[in-house]
């Protein structure tokens, strides 16, 4: 099985991304960017994956999908919509980062994160620094964030951080960012970059992938 093969079934056995998971459809719009930054803060906390998704669909679907929503609810409500996807154990401490992000969003950027990408010029580094000034968005967060908008904010592209890179390593593809773009579908850059990192966190999918290769 050739390297394009192990990405197409890469994709077909974990291919879905975070975002996508979560009920967020991607696009290059004020709400959804907002969405993915939640996400990235639930994801990059010590909690599982599947955890910090279903936490982000809860809060989505309660309603909470802009900065201005977040940012008027109460601090209460955040934290049951949290334990309602039993995102318990840092319910508190992050409903206050969540008003916190929101607040800083419409304080900064008008509430919209597209001014974020005008102020980085669009530049990646420049834009991991700024999402890192985001109460509780760290090195991790901000990987996250850029690693899953990276087919909207195509100018992100290619972004595979080090956890990425790693699940390459393990289904012998390429560590050249560069190069796995190029072996992803069109569209699809971050939907294996998702795929690469399930392979670290789930040791079953590395094993059929590279029994398919045998």
């Amino acid at each position: 099985m050739g390297q394009r093969d192990v990405v197409h079934a890469l994709l077909d056995r974990a291919g879905t991304g975070y975002a996508a998971a979560a009920g967020i459809q991607l696009a290059d719009k004020p709400a959804p960017l907002f969405q993915l930054l939640m996400l990235s803060e639930l994801l990059s906390t010590r909690i599982s994956a599947d955890l910090a998704v279903d936490a982000a669909k809860e809060l989505i679907d309660s309603g909470y999908r802009t900065p201005r929503r977040v940012a008027d609810a109460d601090w209460q409500e955040l934290v049951d919509a949290l334990g309602r996807a039993h995102y318990r154990r840092y319910d508190e401490s992050t409903a206050s980062r969540l008003g916190a992000m929101a607040a800083t969003i419409l304080d900064r950027y008008d509430g919209d994160l597209r001014k974020l990408a005008d102020e980085a010029d669009r530049d990646p580094t420049r834009a991991a620094d700024l999402l890192q000034q985001f109460k509780g968005i760290g090195p991790v967060g901000a990987d996250i964030f850029l690693r899953e908008v990276q087919d909207v904010w195509t100018w992100v592209r290619p972004h595979f951080d080090e956890r990425a890179l790693h699940g390459a390593e393990r289904v012998d593809l390429p560590t050249d960012p560069d190069r796995l773009a190029e072996l992803a579908p069109r569209g699809q850059v971050a939907d294996l970059a998702a795929a690469l990192v399930r392979v670290t966190l789930d040791d079953d999918i590395a094993e059929e992938v590279r029994a398919g290769d045998r």
